[in-house]
């Protein structure tokens, strides 16, 4: 079997280089804010995680020994869940799915190499016998579309829990 990251280009981190003048600067406000963002355990990962836990899924978080370290992990089901933030791995058609104004080349690259890295992990997933779900941030805000969302890609005998009834 060839290695898949041979196969995909390589992108390198622009370098950490002082201010010139003529370029955009970066408000500290942006940098505290950009400092904040978490890998695991966002708000909307905790949202899902609730959902599903209701909904009677039992689930492993952050497998290391799985491609991309998914979110959620159905082992039963064989199921790998990734809850993706809409800016960061850039939902299509998704409002929040901006790109910033400033240092834009930079921006385009990051997310590029994100969506790339999503699609072979994917991938390197379904080689592994693994079925692999995207939960999108956006679709974390509606509670009751969610467990129906959920419900719908995680598949099982649990529809009267979705629909109030008891076991």
């Amino acid at each position: 079997m060839k290695n898949s990251e041979s196969l995909l280009p390589t992108f390198e981190t622009p370098e950490i280089r002082p201010y010139r003048p003529g370029e955009p600067t970066v408000s500290s406000a942006r940098s505290a804010l950009m400092a904040r963002v978490r890998g695991a355990n966002t708000k909307p990962e905790l949202i899902v995680r609730r959902a599903a836990h209701a909904l009677g899924y039992r689930f492993r978080l952050h497998r290391r020994d799985l491609p991309g370290s998914p979110d959620l992990v159905f082992p039963r089901l064989r199921v790998a869940l990734f809850v993706h933030g809409c800016f960061w791995h850039r939902h299509e058609n998704c409002r929040r799915a901006t790109t910033p104004k400033t240092r834009t080349l930079f921006w385009s690259t990051k997310f590029e190499a994100n969506v790339r890295r999503d699609q072979r992990v994917v991938a390197e997933l379904a080689a592994l016998g693994w079925r692999s779900e995207i939960i999108w941030e956006c679709e974390t805000i509606n509670p009751e579309k969610l467990r129906v969302e959920l419900h719908s890609r995680l598949g099982s005998s649990r529809l009267s829990r979705i629909k109030g009834g008891n076991h």
